[in-house]
Order: structure tokens, then sequence, then C-alpha cells
């Protein structure tokens, strides 16, 4: 039976009350992470540049768990505006031009009012 194995990963504004992800086996589970700056910490101006730093930040983590958003299985995604629906499409786009994982995307309210997009993912660390 695998063991759960935490993936540290040195990113700016991370949450202290929780792991960027988890390992178990050859999944990785990724904390929501938002649009968030990955090393300065900034965020982004709209839906788009957040969504750019989620997905910049998820690359970061998952590289260190041994695997790439290539391998990305499940994107759940929270919307704190219905109409950036969208503009965020466009951006997720970029990153899963093709091959697209299984998505859900929801609107949610996030914890600060600043912060546009959350996205969670769930890779697995091909053989």
């Amino acid at each position: 039976m695998p063991s759960k194995e935490i993936i540290q990963v040195n990113l700016a504004s991370a949450n202290p009350n929780l792991s960027p992800a988890t390992r178990f086996g050859d999944l990785v589970f990724v904390a929501g992470q938002t649009g968030r700056h990955p090393i300065s910490g900034e965020v982004g101006r709209d839906v788009r540049e957040q969504t750019r730093y989620a997905i910049e930040r998820i690359k970061m983590i998952l590289e260190t768990a041994g695997t790439s958003l290539d391998n990305v299985l499940i994107v759940l995604t929270h919307l704190t505006k219905r109409e950036d629906l969208a503009p965020y499409n466009e951006e997720y786009a970029r990153f899963f031009p093709t091959n697209k994982p299984a998505r859900t995307t929801v609107q949610a309210m996030l914890n600060f009012p600043e912060l546009l997009v959350e996205i969670t993912v769930t890779a697995c660390i091909p053989d």
C-alpha cells in the first residue's frame, strides 16, 4: 500500500494551513491555487492574469512532484463572477490546448475579495 507524501514548494503567499499538494501512489492532489504570482505573491489584475498565475503555481507544484500539466486528470475551478467564465476559458485553453482534463467550474465566494479564481487539480505520475 502506498503512503501519503507531502509535496513542499516554496510559493509566495502560500497558505500555511495546508500542504501545496499530497502524493499518494501515482496520484498528485494539488490544493486550490489562487491568482497570486508564484514568486512575488502579487494578485493578478483580472481573471485572465489570475488564471495564468494560478496555473503557473500548479505547474510548479506538479513539477516538484515529478509530473506536469500534461498529466492533469481533473480540474475544479471556483470563479467569483459568472461573467469571468469566457475570459477564464480563453486563458485556460492556452495551458490545455488539447487532451483536456475533465473539469468542473462553479461560482463561489473566495476568502479575499480581490481573488477571482481558485483552481484545484489532480494529476497522475506516468510510468
